[in-house]
């Protein structure tokens, strides 16, 4: 089960249309545009994906994305939290 959490902390249930594993156009679709992998020291298991553009778009703060990733990184935008049944393409 993966999760899509929005910077308003509203969360999503989101699934891969091709069975266990993300296409990259999904990733990029829920993101909003080029993906970048986030390390998550404070977590193990997980793979947590955001807008690698993120930044210089200005998308806003994302609190709770930022306290799944942890170690003082700050997340901006939407970011996608895949468990170890998802994979990345």
């Amino acid at each position: 089960m993966a999760r899509l959490i929005h910077p308003d902390g509203i969360e999503e249930i989101v699934h891969p249309e091709a069975g266990t594993t993300f296409s990259l156009e999904e990733l990029q679709r829920f993101v909003g545009g080029y993906i970048e992998r986030v390390p998550t020291p404070a977590v193990r298991g997980i793979d947590c994906v955001v807008d690698e553009e993120g930044l210089m778009k200005q998308l806003p703060m994302n609190m709770k994305a930022s306290a799944i990733v942890g170690g003082g990184q700050m997340v901006v935008g939407s970011m996608v939290v895949l468990s170890g049944k998802e994979r990345l393409v």
